[in-house]
């Protein structure tokens, strides 16, 4: 590995070793859209608000919308200033109704100590997604997000996620969209090792031509 590669780099590099060792079919994906990066994130408020604020709308929106975020709250993004922010300055950022009573929520949890984030990096991944998805705003997919990229749980497969379906249909050449359960299934076999595949099956969908 180049020197100067950090932890969270190389971590990736092996886990994404291994897991071609047991699929060699993952060795053509790499070869055409190259390795992914790591997508490493704080276990903090402002992660998963990020993640709340990304559901459901585009990348490019979700990055301005989470940049507006920051410069309301004076570059640091902290339940407190949620908290002291009206709804409409953060309705103004670009959240809907419902996302900024869902990030008042969470604020208000973490501020009454009903959520201990720092205590989610001990716990397995489906306790820890579990624990996750009984805050309001939090389904399974961004619970998975959240484990994968802040709490850096290996073994996770987001399988509701449309591209990673899209990903898996072009690298099996399936003739239709496999359904989440069958996206589940076929990840199986790239276990323990499913977090690094995603990551290269996203940047697969990424290179993609669609239709």
């Amino acid at each position: 590995m180049p020197e100067g590669y950090s932890t969270e780099s190389r971590n990736l590099e092996r886990a994404l070793t291994r897991a071609m060792i047991a699929d060699p079919g993952l060795k053509r994906v790499v070869a055409s859209v190259g390795r992914p990066e790591p997508r490493t994130r704080p276990p903090d408020f402002r992660t998963l608000l990020q993640i709340i604020a990304s559901q459901q709308v585009s990348t490019q929106a979700a990055s301005a919308i989470n940049e507006r975020l920051s410069i309301l709250c004076g570059g640091k993004v902290t339940w407190r200033k949620i908290l002291n922010r009206s709804d409409t300055q953060l309705r103004e950022c670009g959240l809907s109704r419902s996302k900024v009573e869902y990030a008042r929520g969470l604020a208000e949890m973490i501020r009454d100590k009903q959520l201990n984030l720092d205590q989610l990096a001990s716990l397995r991944s489906d306790v820890a997604i579990e624990k996750l998805i009984q805050i309001r705003g939090i389904g399974r997919w961004s619970a998975q997000i959240f484990a994968m990229f802040a709490l850096n749980h290996g073994d996770i497969f987001p399988s509701d996620d449309l591209a990673l379906q899209v990903a898996v249909q072009r690298y099996h050449g399936l003739s239709k969209r496999p359904s989440s359960s069958k996206t589940e299934e076929l990840a199986q076999r790239w276990s323990p090792e499913r977090t690094a595949v995603a990551l290269l099956m996203w940047k697969y969908y990424g290179a993609a031509t669609l239709d």
